[in-house]
């Protein structure tokens, strides 16, 4: 093979591997990319598809868990809910048999990111005395309750030698939604 020859055979093989080089670089790249991401894409739709078809399914059931939630909210007024919650802490010390010594309510407005005013809740710090068994009760009685109420915080401290009389320190809050106006 000649010399001339052999240089235009290597120019060719040279323009043609910088050609494939530049396709890569400009089309068969950005391709598997966007291949990619339609591909994950495809598979985040899916999921949704799926996660939405499990809703449809589920609708009756998590309209009704919603109805109840909303029938065992406290009341929009509150003095109502407010007076509600203490004869519920009546009849569950008289339940129980602990002495509940005070109830100290608080409003506090809703903290969304929405600015929307869709719901309050009624935080509520109970102290109460009794022995382990009529405390752990009445614990009992509050949780068991369908009124929606969570305990946030529970302390328990001894008040003699033995342990037998001990207070109890809750922290309760209740959940008060607002109805929309029409």
């Amino acid at each position: 093979m000649k010399i001339e020859n052999r240089q235009q055979v290597l120019l060719v093989v040279t323009l043609s591997l910088l050609g494939l080089y530049v396709a890569n670089l400009l089309v068969y790249g950005p391709m598997v990319k966007w291949w990619d991401a339609r591909q994950t894409r495809i598979k985040e739709l899916r999921q949704e598809v799926k996660d939405g078809k499990s809703l449809i399914r589920r609708e009756s059931y998590i309209r009704g868990d919603w109805a109840n939630m909303r029938t065992n909210a406290l009341p929009n007024d509150p003095s109502q809910a407010e007076q509600q919650l203490l004869k519920s802490f009546d009849g569950w010390a008289a339940d129980s048999g602990v002495n509940v010594s005070s109830v100290t309510p608080q409003w506090q407005a809703d903290q969304g990111d929405n600015n929307q005013d869709d719901y309050s809740t009624l935080d509520c710090r109970v102290e109460a005395s009794g022995n382990l068994g009529s405390l752990s009760r009445f614990i009992y009685e509050i949780e068991s309750d369908p009124t929606a109420l969570q305990l946030a915080s529970i302390e328990l401290a001894a008040t003699d030698d033995k342990g037998q009389q001990l207070t109890l320190g809750l922290d309760v809050n209740g959940l008060a939604l607002i109805s929309p106006q029409p």
